[in-house]
């Protein structure tokens, strides 16, 4: 599923970047890399969009929305870590 695709509040995880090498490279120093968890924000009719990475927010316009892949994110909830904790 591509980024631009995703729904506000919900988090993903990123699955790849597929755009030119230098957006790639400014995304990548940004903290938008392969594994890394993202929350929707905001989503604009424009096809602008808002997310939350790594405790930042960065709007990007929607031909970058489209060319970031995303994945579902199970982020685990405080009572199943508190319980996984219990449990080990």
């Amino acid at each position: 599923m591509k980024l631009c695709e995703g729904e506000i509040g919900n988090t993903y995880l990123v699955a790849d970047v597929m755009l030119p090498d230098q957006i790639a490279r400014r995304l990548e120093a940004l903290g938008v890399n392969e594994h890394t968890p993202i929350t929707v924000q905001n989503k604009k009719k424009n096809g602008t969009l808002i997310m939350k990475v790594r405790g930042t927010r960065l709007a990007l316009g929607r031909q970058i929305g489209e060319g970031i892949e995303i994945k579902e994110a199970r982020i685990p909830e405080k009572k199943d870590v508190k319980e996984a904790a219990l449990h080990d």
